[in-house]
């Protein structure tokens, strides 16, 4: 079963890069597999981010609490996504965030260490993380700047659109968090988007 969570991993990075044989099995030796039961934290504030996590199965989020204790959801994520705190994975400071399984879920990740080690051994994969980093960035800025200039109607059917397989599988609450607005605003989006649709 272990190798079916390590070939949904390969197959991934299958998609943008080219890997041999032997770049595989060096890949294979050196992830981990962590299962998560539903809620289950992976990271929490305090902790430094040592890995690059890879869901192979179920789903996750990242998010922080303000200091009324209210959550906000920075990302959400299901299978062949990634989900990380990358501030805190890059600069080696302690993370501000907490990584939690939404369903019971199968992380797939690869430490610090072995992923600098991969980095000279296999060029590709130095590649592969340079294009994630950067679109990671991208939709970082996207986001930011929607969140300032879009009122939340529009960015409710850009999220059903762009993310139309996590919508199903989410608490309402998460989702309401990520757009930024109260559940009951959130219900009255649906409701407005729905009658647009009749």
């Amino acid at each position: 079963m272990t190798e079916d969570y390590v070939e949904v991993l390969l197959t991934h990075l299958k998609q943008t890069i080219v890997l041999t044989d032997s770049e595989v099995q060096r890949i294979s030796e050196v992830v981990e597999i962590v299962p998560l039961k539903r809620k289950e934290l992976l990271l929490q504030p305090g902790q430094l981010s040592q890995h690059m996590r890879f869901i192979a199965q179920g789903s996750a989020r990242c998010y922080y609490l303000d200091e009324n204790s209210q959550e906000h959801t920075l990302q959400l994520g299901i299978e062949e996504w990634w989900i990380n705190d990358l501030y805190s994975f890059l600069t080696q400071t302690a993370s501000k965030l907490f990584i939690q399984a939404i369903e019971p879920a199968v992380i797939v990740q690869i430490s610090r260490e072995n992923l600098e080690q991969l980095y000279v051994e296999i060029p590709a994969i130095s590649t592969f993380f340079r294009l994630k980093i950067q679109s990671a960035y991208v939709a970082l800025q996207e986001r930011t700047l929607e969140n300032m200039s879009t009122e939340a109607y529009t960015r409710y059917q850009r999220f059903i659109k762009e993310y139309r397989n996590i919508e199903q599988r989410v608490p309402q609450y998460m989702i309401a968090s990520y757009l930024g607005v109260t559940p009951e605003f959130l219900s009255y989006l649906k409701k407005k988007h729905l009658d647009s649709l009749s």
